[in-house]
């Protein structure tokens, strides 16, 4: 974990089950018969660095600053969700795919995940269709690879590895998010929810077809307990803890198609493994329950301008000129209003590997057992 300052006897008693959790993980890992291979889809919930290696794209200081020390061009002041994971299995974190000076580090898999992707339009970088190309590129010549004498091929993915890794699909909040921003109302937001239900399962298909038989999905936040959203939006119909209403009913309702979409996906893609995982319940409850958890300001960004009650201005953003950052070792769940900080991804990452929150209830090492 990365080093921070214990202020209360509750936060040290947080923290300590998501040690605990990680090393047990790590002691299962280790019992694996295949190295774990992963590949992911989504945005910046799990962009690892992708935005800038793809864009060049500059994302500094204080981005980086509570465990990498630097920039990372992860969009957290620490590691995401996706990076406590792969540590749950002792592998390395994921490269992005886009990312040139990795070399060929690529044995663990690959991160396709970019900021701002969404599900459509499809043929605009980087949806979730498009990610779905690059992967299809990245296996083709990965195999091609294999067949030569080429010393490269080491340092890739073999077939089996491509059969047997897990494939990760945290998309969509950006869909909902979007059509929200451009004033459509509730009721046209939720109309497009099926359009984005249907490119997450036709992208679980077409990597199905490919010899894909485990999947891991991650449904979408409570989007209206986001503090840039909290801050720019003006009707103010708030649930009981001080959350957009019309927001969060709106991720409920994806969340449920997409509860339903892996439902039929079970039944008709016989030999997959498709595991469901209820983010939304887990992110909630650290805002509902924030107390128990040692966040004082569950609504307030840690980085950003403007003071209580959401730190957040769409003009003085995280990192510019006039923003300030809260003091390492502070209990933020909102890194920069919109992702979270290392110590709430943490929590999130315990959870999920808790197996309390999957549908059906599993390991998340479980894709690596042959």
């Amino acid at each position: 974990m990365a080093t921070v300052s214990l202020h209360s006897h509750s936060f040290l008693l947080v923290l300590f089950p998501v040690i605990l959790i990680l090393r047990n993980n790590l002691a299962v890992a280790g019992g694996c018969q295949l190295p774990p291979v992963i590949f992911n889809f989504g945005d910046s919930n799990s962009d690892t660095g992708g935005l800038v290696a793809g864009l060049g794209y500059s994302i500094g200081i204080p981005y980086g600053r509570s465990f990498f020390r630097r920039s990372t061009g992860r969009l957290s002041d620490g590691r995401l969700v996706i990076d406590f994971l792969c540590q749950s299995l002792n592998t390395s974190l994921l490269n992005p795919y886009l990312d040139s000076l990795v070399g060929s580090k690529f044995q663990n898999g690959a991160n396709f995940a970019i900021v701002g992707s969404s599900t459509l339009p499809r043929y605009v970088p980087f949806a979730l269709n498009i990610q779905l190309m690059q992967f299809l590129h990245f296996k083709s010549r990965a195999l091609e690879l294999a067949s030569t004498s080429d010393p490269l091929k080491e340092m890739l993915i073999s077939d089996s590895g491509f059969r047997h890794a897990l494939y990760m699909i945290d998309i969509g909040q950006n869909d909902i998010a979007d059509s929200f921003s451009k004033g459509l109302s509730y009721s046209r937001v939720v109309k497009l929810i099926p359009n984005v239900i249907s490119e997450i399962k036709s992208a679980i298909k077409i990597l199905y077809d490919e010899g894909g038989r485990k999947f891991w999905v991650h449904n979408t936040g409570p989007l209206g307990c986001l503090p840039q959203k909290l801050s720019m939006v003006h009707s103010k119909a708030f649930d009981k803890h001080g959350c957009l209403a019309s927001y969060n009913a709106a991720a409920k309702l994806f969340n449920e198609g997409l509860d339903h979409m892996c439902r039929e996906l079970r039944m008709e893609l016989k030999e997959a493994n498709i595991v469901y995982v209820d983010m939304y319940a887990i992110k909630y409850d650290l805002i509902a329950n924030s107390n128990n958890y040692g966040f004082e300001k569950p609504l307030m960004a840690c980085c950003g301008y403007g003071g209580p009650p959401y730190n957040y201005n769409v003009n003085i953003t995280c990192g510019n000129s006039g923003s300030k950052s809260c003091d390492e070792g502070s209990r933020f769940i909102s890194w920069d209003g919109i992702h979270y900080t290392e110590t709430a991804n943490a929590i999130v990452a315990m959870k999920v590997l808790s197996m309390q929150y999957s549908t059906p209830p599993t390991p998340f090492h479980f894709f690596c057992g042959g």
